[in-house]
Formats: structure tokens, sequence, C-alpha cells
């Protein structure tokens, strides 16, 4: 767990540098989602380079696409891409390491980043993995803004319609968005409530905790007949003291100064065993 957790802010310096070279990115919800993503591909998901023609390899869908950096990060620590490219390409002209998971890049399920279209297509593919009598699993992370747009909840009734215990959705509830608190925007309390009354098992984590995310996918994968939903309360930012909790940081670059406060302070992180504070 320790080594997880360390690895998590490793990956959040190889942000840092991917966003500050491009000139561009979504750092804020980039380090909310970190252990989250960390947590499901090193410990979770029956997913790697060697198993992604296995008709029984597991699905995600990384719904909020806008955090496509930390996506990119995870996915290069697993062995999909050499992070040293994609830190020189991302969002280069004609390069594939696109502002948004492109599925032309090895490992990636789906285009995403038009909110609301990532739980309705893993709804599809947990549908298929019942009919077809598959053992996989399918796992998508939402942001708590992209909880405003209707087609989450016509995904959520079918889901539960449909019986899709293979089906987990991870809500990165970090309480702000672009434009302000989500709370202020479109309120969401109480969010357990509201899945619970549509059939869905809930399940409480700390989403920068590892060990916290550990349990939670534990419980989703013994849930029999319902479909179900970690409601992960996060810290937009987390890592970084001044980014924390800042919608300000939701889009923007950091200046060469900040950028080397900000890894002198994930080193700090790094050194005391990856602790969120």
């Amino acid at each position: 767990m320790d080594d997880l957790s360390v690895m998590a802010y490793e990956m959040r310096k190889d942000v840092l540098d991917m966003i500050c070279r491009a000139g561009t990115g979504h750092i804020g919800g980039d380090f909310s989602v970190m252990e989250i993503l960390t947590d499901l591909y090193f410990r979770q998901m029956n997913i790697s380079p060697e198993l992604m023609d296995d008709r029984d390899r597991d699905r995600f869908v990384l719904s909020k696409g806008h955090s496509v950096e930390s996506y990119y990060a995870v996915l290069a620590r697993k062995g999909f891409f050499d992070i040293e490219e994609v830190k020189a390409r991302f969002s280069a002209f004609n390069s594939p390491y696109i502002g948004h998971p492109n599925n032309k890049l090895p490992g990636i399920e789906m285009n995403s980043g038009s909110l609301g279209h990532g739980l309705p297509v893993c709804v599809g593919m947990a549908l298929a993995g019942k009919m077809d009598q598959r053992d996989y699993r399918v796992y998508t992370v939402m942001g708590d803004g992209e909880l405003a747009e209707g087609s989450v909840w016509e995904g959520v009734m079918a889901a539960s319609h449909y019986k899709l215990d293979n089906l987990c959705a991870v809500v990165d509830r970090n309480r702000l968005q672009i434009s302000g608190p989500t709370e202020e925007i479109m309120h969401h309390d109480d969010l357990g409530q509201r899945f619970s009354s549509f059939g869905w098992h809930v399940v409480t984590a700390d989403g920068n905790d590892i060990p916290s995310l550990d349990r939670a996918f534990g419980e989703a994968r013994q849930q029999k007949g319902q479909p179900t939903v970690v409601i992960a309360n996060t810290i937009k930012g987390c890592g970084v003291s001044f980014m924390e909790n800042q919608a300000g940081w939701h889009h923007r670059v950091p200046t060469d100064e900040e950028h080397q406060a900000a890894v002198r302070e994930l080193d700090e992180k790094v050194k005391g065993g990856g602790i969120c504070i």
C-alpha cells in the first residue's frame, strides 16, 4: 500500500512535467483522481499490455476525460507506452497524446471527455459481459460536476434494471468544477441516497487514500445483483498546498516558480510515504 501511495505522488510529478511542457492541462482534477487510477490499475483490474486482446480483460473508461494527464501517467507506468514520449509530445501538433483519452492509443477503450458518456457506455460493456457469460468487470470514473448530465442518470437506471453487479462506477467527489463549488452550481448531496434510490450499492471512501479505496473496491466485488458506486471524497489539487481546494487550478499551467515549489512539496510527500494532508 505504501509503495502505491508513493507511486501516486511520483506520477503527479510526471503530470506536472507534462502540463508545463505542453502549456495546457487540467491539473486540479489530475491530482484528485490519481490514487483512484493507481489503485484500479495496480491492485484491482485484470489489465495489462499483454491482455489488450483478451476478451476477459477488465474494462475501464475515464469518463472525466479532461483528467487525461493522470491517465497517461498511470498507463505509462503500467507499461502501455513511454512516459518520456508522452511528456515530449503531449498536446503537440499531430501527436496521439491529445488532451482527452484517445482510443488509438494502447490501453484506452474509449474516446471520452464529452461529459456524461462514460457511464452509459460502461453499462453497455457490462451488459455485453453478462450476455456473453464473461467474468470481466467494468469500471468508470466520473467527476461530481459531471453528474449534472442527464445521460448519467439514464445509465444509472439501466444498470440497476439489468442488475449489473459487474459494473463499478467511481465519483471523484472533489466538490469543485471549472466555474466554482459543485454544490453551488448543481448540488448533489446526498449522493449516496440518490444512487441508493436507483437500486445501487453505495460505498464511501477517502479517494486520496489507497487502503480506503482498496476496501471499497473489495466490497464492490462482493456485491451480487446490483451495480456499485464508490463515492470517493477527494481533494482537488491534492498534494500541492497552494493548489488544494482551489477551483482556479481546474485548468491552469504552473509558472516555473510554482512548478519548482510543487515538485518540492511532492518530493516531501514521497519521503513521507505518500500522505495528502
